[in-house]
């Protein structure tokens, strides 16, 4: 899988190398439970999940900047379609970065990718009522409702 780079950043595959950048945004209390996950609560839980969910996976990236990890960013199987040429967007970011137009810029790239490279047909895209920094993502990136 390739990396990508933006003007600001560069999304690369995650290896175990990065385990503690994910932990040190990955245990804030605001982060995981505002994409549906609970806060890591040690570097262990960290590495177990880098294993089973990012590490050596298909079209999920690191997001680089000051090269450290913030963040990451995906596309993986919409769990609400059966359609390989489907995918559902995933990200998570490091609180210190919100508000900055860092996801917008990586999502935009992300889903270039998708349709461009991976020639699918559809990206679909979630987030709870209550994020409303991921509703202006979706919303800067011309998803639709």
């Amino acid at each position: 899988m390739e990396s990508i780079s933006t003007s600001k950043l560069v999304l690369r595959p995650l290896t175990m190398d990065d385990t503690n950048d994910v932990y040190s945004y990955s245990k804030s209390k605001n982060v995981g439970p505002q994409a549906g996950w609970k806060p890591h609560e040690n570097i262990k839980e960290t590495e177990e999940i880098m294993k089973m969910i990012f590490v050596e996976q298909e079209n999920i990236w690191g997001i680089v900047q000051d090269k450290r990890i913030i963040g990451s960013i995906g596309l993986i199987e919409d769990p609400h379609r059966e359609n390989d040429q489907a995918r559902m967007l995933g990200y998570a970011l490091g609180e210190d970065y919100w508000g900055q137009g860092i996801m917008t810029e990586a999502a935009r790239e992300v889903i270039a990718y998708g349709f461009n490279t991976l020639g699918l047909s559809l990206i679909s895209v979630v987030h709870y009522p209550s994020n409303l920094g991921s509703q202006r993502v979706i919303e800067k990136c011309g998803f639709i409702l």
